[in-house]
């Protein structure tokens, strides 16, 4: 009677964790976090401000995580492609000719969280 008991605790547990693990990933799954990259297409024409940008994003109502320069551009963060669309319409019909706005996935699938496992597994030991 112990022993059928000790049996169901851990078929329980074991159900409970893999319940958990495919909990974990389908979270992971579901966040599809995505950049915009401005960059001027000309010599001579400096990155927009990042004060600039804000204030049209705002008046918009468009929500972004950050806004970053980094190598002569400025990036973007935003929670969804569906935020970082609307943004890139609007910049485009805000800032003057001369810059390439690129939109850049974030791809924070499960297949991607393994990968990069795989990677840094390879490192140990």
């Amino acid at each position: 009677m112990k022993i059928d008991f000790t049996r169901r605790l851990r078929v329980a547990l074991l159900l409970v964790c893999l319940n958990a693990g495919a909990l974990l990933a389908w979270s992971g799954m579901q966040r599809t976090e995505s950049t915009l990259q401005i960059r001027a297409s000309q010599q001579g024409i400096s990155v927009p401000d990042g004060f600039f940008v804000w204030h049209h994003l705002d008046a918009n109502g468009i929500r972004f995580k950050s806004i970053t320069p980094e190598n002569n551009s400025l990036l973007i963060k935003f929670d969804s492609s569906a935020q970082s669309e609307a943004a890139k319409a609007v910049l485009y019909k805000t800032l003057p000719h001369g810059y390439v706005i690129a939109q850049q996935d974030e791809d924070n699938s499960a297949s991607a969280w393994l990968s990069r496992l795989r990677t840094q597994a390879s490192r140990i030991g």
